[in-house]
């Protein structure tokens, strides 16, 4: 199911978004070549529950009325209006209860002049009935009924098609399947929708410097974060996330352990050696079908995106081995490749503008991407406050319900100011 290039190369896409040896890309410009170069998964019919967390691929029509016949919405009595109008309490109107519904009665009765039936919510109202009384506005009878107090027409009453007509679209294309969607369409009759599959995503650490989690590091050695942040992160933002884990900087493994992954990835995510130093194998092997691009982005300016396996093979995306810089470069560019290839529209996270609570300095020429706390003020608007960033994003983000972007030419932005901060969602 990897996703077919729009038109060229996945490396093609990248060389086309302005990316130079020499020169720092803009990264919208990067974004949109990257984008531009890739389509939705193909779709696929999967029934409404197992649907759940994809996205829609077609409009989805009901096909009858919701609700679907009319019943009474209360416990009571079905009655008609007219019967009724003149109750009052010293001078109350008697019906005779002429039978029991309950909800699981289907066969149509009719009502006549001077009559009831007692009725539970959900109960199929009777021909000609077009009230529920409450039981509280009458005696609560049962051969027959005294009621006290008159009520309006349609009291008690859900007829059909009240909530959603024949024909009506019940959710539109990119659209996620939600809980409340997934009774929706249950409760119109639909059991299947046609549905984007959840991307599958590997991610793969690399580095003779990696220990895995729980091991002691000594001198030189780092504990493998980023592969378990990032599987976390691919499977928050959607997809079927699977973490390989460590891969030394050995060539021939690494190119094997890709060939191997192909198979059932849809994107694959690896994290570290994208620099120029003598270790960064990573640019190295894969700079034959991988552009690396030196972009305006900080704490992440280095990314790496294009195919394995062919020109139209598997895309990868290649992050920075800091942690902090590969979950902004995830942010930047992973999520929204995963939202893309799941047919999201939009596939960027939501945004606000919000009035900074402190002074921050930022570096000149990058658009910084800075952890911060967003707060939603009692009059309106939000407010925001700034975390640790640069060499500190990694705790900072720990903290963070937002992303605070500072463009390229602010140096920095003065408490009261307003930015742009990019809303996470951390499901908390």
């Amino acid at each position: 199911m990897t996703a077919v290039p729009a038109t060229g190369s996945h490396h093609d896409a990248a060389r086309d978004a302005g990316v130079g040896p020499n020169a720092r890309v803009p990264l919208a410009d990067y974004l949109a070549g990257v984008l531009r170069g890739l389509r939705p998964l193909p779709p696929l019919d999967l029934e409404i529950t197992a649907a759940h967390g994809n996205v829609l691929a077609e409009d989805v029509v009901g096909p009858g009325p919701v609700p679907a016949f009319d019943h009474a919405a209360i416990d009571g009595y079905a009655a008609r209006f007219d019967d009724i109008s003149d109750a009052q309490p010293g001078r109350p109107v008697r019906l005779s209860v002429v039978g029991d519904l309950v909800a699981s009665s289907w066969r149509p009765v009719r009502l006549t002049p001077g009559t009831c039936f007692s009725v539970a919510a959900g109960a199929l109202m009777p021909v000609s009935a077009d009230v529920v009384v409450p039981p509280g506005m009458t005696d609560q009878g049962m051969a027959a009924v005294e009621v006290y107090h008159p009520t309006k027409r349609g009291h008690g009453v859900r007829r059909a098609g009240d909530e959603l007509p024949a024909g009506a679209i019940l959710a539109r294309a990119g659209a996620y399947v939600t809980p409340p969607l997934v009774s929706v369409l249950a409760a119109s009759g639909i059991g299947h929708v046609v549905v984007r599959p959840s991307p599958r995503v590997v991610v793969i650490a690399t580095g003779d410097e990696l220990v895995d989690v729980g091991r002691a590091s000594q001198p030189g050695q780092v504990v493998d974060a980023n592969s378990h942040a990032l599987t976390a992160a691919a499977a928050e933002a959607g997809a079927h996330a699977y973490r390989v884990g460590i891969c030394d900087d050995d060539p021939e493994g690494l190119r094997g352990l890709l060939d191997d992954q192909m198979l059932r990835a849809d994107l694959i995510i690896t994290t570290g050696g994208t620099g120029t130093g003598p270790g960064d194998m990573v640019r190295r092997i894969l700079s034959r079908t991988v552009v690396f691009s030196d972009l305006s982005v900080y704490p992440c300016s280095s990314l790496g995106y294009g195919t394995v396996g062919g020109p139209n093979g598997v895309p990868i995306v290649c992050l920075p081995g800091d942690p902090g810089a590969a979950l902004i470069g995830f942010e930047v560019l992973a999520r929204p490749v995963i939202q893309l290839l799941a047919g999201a529209d939009p596939v960027f996270r939501p945004s606000v503008r919000a009035h900074l609570l402190e002074t921050v300095n930022s570096p000149s020429g990058m658009r910084e991407f800075r952890p911060a706390y967003i707060t939603e003020r009692r009059g309106g608007g939000y407010t925001v406050a700034p975390l640790a960033g640069g060499p500190y994003t990694l705790s900072g983000l720990a903290d963070a319900n937002g992303l605070m972007v500072l463009g390229e030419k602010v140096i920095s932005a003065a408490a009261g100011s307003t930015v742009d901060v990019i809303l996470l969602d951390r499901r908390r």
